[in-house]
Order: C-alpha cells, then structure tokens, then sequence
C-alpha cells in the first residue's frame, strides 16, 4: 500500500552514501517510529536538502512510497538545533545506536521520542550521566522491559535501603547476601534512587549505570556496541592502537 506522510516531527539517527548522490537515512519519528528512507540527490550540488539532514537537528520530514525502503519528499528545520561535542557527541551517538539496535521499524514511540528531545538538551547542557541513566530507564519501559527498582522479584516484598539484591535479566531483583564486589549485586539505596529518578549520589549514579548497562546488554545479546567501542578509543588512543 502506498503511503504519503506529511511533515512528521523526526530526528536523523544514521545516514549513509547512496549510489552517485543520495544518502540512505535511519529516521525516528514521533508518530511512524523509526524508518529507513532514500534522499535521492541529497549529496548533489543543488540539492534542496544540502546541510540539513544531520544528526540532533529537529526537522520535521515527509515521505512516501509502498516498500520498507520510503522516498524523502521535503525536510525543514524546526526548533533549536543541538550542537554537541566532545563527550556529549560521543552520548548522543550511543543513544542513536540504541534506538537502531532496539526498536523495530515503524513502532511508534512518542513518548521515546519526547525523552529523546529531552535526552539531547541534557548531553547539551553537559549532564551526560543523569541524562543517560533516564534515558536508558525509559527506553527499557517503552520496550516492555521496565526494572522493578521498588520491589523484590522474589518475594513482592518492598526494596530495604541496607540491603543487596542481585540482577537476573529475566526474574529482575532478588535479595542475596552482600557481595558488592559482583557486577550484578546492587544495594537497595541505588535501586531506590533510580526508581525515584533521583541520582544526585555519585555512588547511586555508578550503580544505575552498572544496573542499566546489564538490562541493555541483555536486551541487544551482550553484542558489543559500535558507539562504546569509539568512546574507549577516545580514552585510550594509544592503547587501541596497540
């Protein structure tokens, strides 16, 4: 079935070279999810989309066409253009590579994609941690896969701040004897912190992102991820070179 859609509020997560002139873009949407779209003629001299078709600019799109594969009719600006650098360039790719790994195409997601916007001012803003910490909590949610961060898995019983729960990718959250030294031991208090959004220890802010770093991995098969990979490089230059 053919389809015409009209000036959807969207973000380019990914674009590629596409025959002579054209880019290939992986598009998220508000109201269609993310999509894969052509821009033919996007890298011509005169192309009526020179320079607007980049990551962290809020366009609003429209496309059509009948395959999995959608023809970009016009793309204009809107809002405030995020401009990140540095470490927060680094985020906002990840969160990109999230999106592209883990939602199917054309689920629509809009309360994802508001969380995305907000996501972007917060890397803008150099708050990188706390924003990525919700961001991953709330992608969790729009997938199915919310952390019960409030209650033992095991018993129903209310989280304890004093004690240690182990993570089970499947069960969720089950007391055990502390040993915080394993990777996927956490201390209510974290837990609690994360489940009231309320990261303001650095402690409880190490351990939501070793919390939320197991029940993403899980979700995409512990396959390793291109944009942490380029994070390590950034770190460590001359050890990746080696």
């Amino acid at each position: 079935m053919h389809q015409t859609i009209l000036l959807q509020p969207s973000y380019i997560l990914h674009t590629r070279p596409y025959r002579d002139t054209s880019l290939l873009l992986e598009i998220f949407s508000r109201d269609h999810g993310r999509i894969n779209a052509v821009a033919r003629s996007a890298r011509g001299p005169k192309s009526r989309f020179k320079g607007m078709l980049q990551q962290f600019v809020p366009l609003v799109l429209s496309w059509q066409g009948r395959t999995e594969l959608m023809n970009l009719t016009v793309a204009e600006s809107y809002g405030i253009s995020h401009y990140l650098t540095g470490e927060a360039l680094l985020c906002g790719i990840y969160l990109n590579e999230l999106l592209m790994r883990l939602l199917h195409r054309h689920d629509a997601h809009p309360g994802l994609f508001a969380a995305y916007q907000q996501a972007l001012i917060g890397l803008q803003q150099q708050q990188q941690q706390i924003t990525l910490r919700l961001f991953e909590k709330r992608l969790l949610i729009e997938l199915g896969y919310a952390l019960q961060l409030d209650k033992d898995a095991s018993t129903g019983m209310d989280i304890m701040l004093e004690q240690y729960y182990y993570f089970d990718p499947i069960q969720g959250l089950i007391s055990c004897a502390n040993h915080a030294s394993k990777k996927n031991i956490f201390r209510g208090e974290s837990l609690l912190a994360l489940h009231y959004e309320e990261l303001t220890d650095r402690e409880h802010l190490r351990d939501a992102k070793r919390l939320l770093r197991l029940a993403v991995m899980s979700l995409l098969d512990n396959k390793p991820l291109k944009s942490r990979e380029l994070f390590l490089y950034q770190l460590f230059p001359l050890k990746k070179q080696e």
